[in-house]
């Protein structure tokens, strides 16, 4: 397997470090309604400057929606995932593809000094792994292409 040696702020750093978030005690029918605004498909929850929890579209589906919950009556800190797994700046991307997938999550907080710095996502790290290896591409093809003195 590739190991890829990209850091998560270098992905932070192209991506940008948007995040969106909510406190426990607001409805989840507010938590989808700003997923769906912001076109994304989690939010931290914040207590202050300390992340509380996360809540996802997968949360709200199987929390909510499958034991006959109304979202406009439900509070985020009812179906939020809590604790949180994240990362740091410093981690590799590699590492990051593998932290979702042993533990079947799609978003990663990223964290530096105990302070949230961005969110990243599943579909965030697989666009950087395409971007690289079409770069890498790129420059095998124009080693390969190019004309040396004889």
């Amino acid at each position: 397997m590739i190991k890829l040696s990209s850091t998560v702020g270098t992905v932070l750093k192209r991506k940008g470090g948007g995040v969106w978030s909510m406190t426990p005690g607001q409805t989840v029918y507010e938590a989808i309604e700003m997923m769906a605004n912001k076109g994304v498909g989690a939010l931290l929850v914040m207590t202050g400057e300390k992340v509380a929890g996360i809540i996802s579209e997968r949360d709200y589906a199987r929390k909510v929606i499958l034991q006959g919950r109304s979202s406009k009556s439900t509070v985020v800190r009812d179906i939020m995932t809590s604790p949180v797994i994240s990362v740091s700046p410093q981690t590799a991307v590699d590492e990051c593809m593998e932290i979702m997938t042993r533990n079947r999550i799609r978003h990663l907080p990223v964290m530096e000094n105990d302070k949230v710095v961005g969110v990243l996502s599943i579909g965030d790290l697989v666009k950087w792994v395409i971007s690289e290896q079409e770069e890498t591409i790129e420059h095998l093809h124009n080693y390969i292409s190019a004309k040396y003195p004889s």
